[in-house]
């Protein structure tokens, strides 16, 4: 490292320090500062990594875990950036914190935000660029998902050798070409006689090649499967990992098959299994064997919010993000699975980080909760509670059972005063950091996620 940037790491160093001494922060500040006293320093800071970036819509932050699970198996030092700060700035503060053995190169697996990826390969050339999936998701910020698939392909463009490993299902990521090398993953189907279409409220059914209604074969949620084109011929590229089967979901995990071998993850729901088939295959990618995978996934912990479990009073409390109708659906077939009687909490923030434009809510299939006969009570909140109101009710929910909270620390009195053994509570991002942030200062959890 030049001396130019062993003197700004230091600065941003003994910021971080400080900052985690006096706060427990840290994530964010000290990478803006780094990069304001030299803009190009990301580029120093990984010159040693060899560094994997995983970004997409959905799923980021749990196929990123799980792939450092599994990695860790095998390598002696893994860095990640797993305290949700994904931006330029957080992977900053991400290898500034990180303390890299002297000699020999390490891995770094790091969560990018889509718009992101491509400041990061300004500086850094990657190893491998996975991207997960491309929703609809905080219109504000990314426009429409041909807007989020066009930051991508700019990042990978700006480092045209690395390979792209993308989910082959995702219709997307085979309209636009790029320069780089690539390779898909995705869920096996044998049966080529079955002609269906995706239903009439999903996005991304048109042909990127001909703008015909898409075909598919199969379907695994949303616009997501076998895809074809009946006008010109445009269909799913080959798959390089598959998922071969799928033996059991429950609401707490999932067992599968990839490429012929069974799987077992600790958490729930078919999206969890993209996500575990995007893991693995990174994995197989740098030759992990097959044992130190599935050792790394029955090893994976839950992460913050995503299906991560707490007890609170006697109640066993499952926390959900939500930000977009395809990943709220998901939860809902997840919160489907469980047969014993459940309070539901539902928080809505409009928050920068959460994507100011609510209207997703409408997509939602607030009408499937809502039918759950062993949904005993209702608990809502947020900044955008009256919006969320006015949803649940037209999906059928009892206005004299929906108890509104007027703060994070009377949803915890809801929570505690359940008469449920089992509480579910869908939340948006800024909403989660506010509970956890309540349920720090009630010494109920030990940490919190930093934005």
């Amino acid at each position: 490292m030049s001396i130019r940037g062993t003197v700004v790491k230091g600065i941003a160093k003994t910021s971080q320090t400080l900052l985690k001494k006096m706060t427990s922060g840290g994530s964010s500040f000290p990478g803006k500062l780094a990069k304001k006293l030299d803009p190009t320093i990301l580029g120093e800071l990984a010159k040693d990594y060899d560094v994997i970036i995983i970004t997409g819509t959905n799923g980021k932050t749990m196929t990123t875990s799980l792939a450092v699970n599994i990695l860790k198996q095998h390598y002696d030092h893994v860095l990640t950036n797993d305290t949700g700060s994904n931006l330029e700035q957080g992977i900053l503060s991400t290898f500034i914190g990180d303390k890299k053995p002297k000699h020999g190169r390490a891995l770094a697996v790091l969560e990018v935000d889509e718009a992101s990826v491509r400041h990061v390969t300004t500086y850094i050339k990657p190893k491998l660029i996975v991207a997960t999936n491309i929703f609809r998701d905080q219109m504000d910020r990314y426009g429409e998902i041909y807007t989020i698939y066009d930051f991508i392909r700019e990042g990978a463009e700006k480092s045209p050798e690395t390979p792209l490993l993308l989910n082959g299902d995702a219709p997307i990521f085979s309209s636009e070409e790029t320069p780089n090398p690539r390779l898909y993953f995705g869920f096996a189907n044998q049966d080529k006689t079955t002609d269906k279409l995706a239903h009439y409220n999903t996005d991304n059914v048109l042909c990127p090649i001909c703008d015909h209604l898409l075909h598919y074969h199969m379907i695994t949620y949303s616009n997501l499967g076998d895809y074809f084109c009946t006008n010109c011929g445009f269909h799913r590229p080959d798959l390089a990992y598959a998922v071969t089967s799928i033996d059991q979901l429950t609401p707490d995990s999932a067992d599968f098959m990839l490429d012929g071998e069974n799987f077992h993850i600790p958490v729930a729901g078919v999206y969890n299994i993209y996500n575990a088939l995007a893991a693995y295959a990174i994995a197989r990618f740098f030759d992990v064997p097959i044992p130190l995978i599935r050792k790394g996934f029955e090893t994976s912990a839950r992460v913050f919010g995503r299906q991560e479990v707490l007890d609170i009073a006697g109640k066993q409390v499952r926390i959900n993000l939500i930000k977009n109708p395809v990943g709220f659906n998901q939860i809902v077939d997840i919160v489907s699975l469980q047969k014993s009687p459940f309070s539901l909490v539902v928080l809505l923030n409009d928050r920068p980080a959460d994507g100011q434009d609510v209207s997703w809510i409408w997509d939602g299939e607030f009408e499937r909760l809502a039918a759950l006969s062993n949904n005993h009570a209702q608990i809502i909140g947020g900044l955008r509670v009256k919006e969320l109101r006015q949803r649940m009710l037209v999906a059928g929910f009892d206005d004299a059972q929906l108890q509104t909270a007027t703060d994070i620390p009377d949803v915890i009195d809801h929570i505690k005063a359940a008469k449920t053994p089992t509480v579910n509570i869908l939340t948006t991002y800024t909403a989660m950091l506010d509970l956890r942030k309540a349920l720090q200062d009630q010494g109920i959890v030990k940490e919190r996620m930093h934005a």
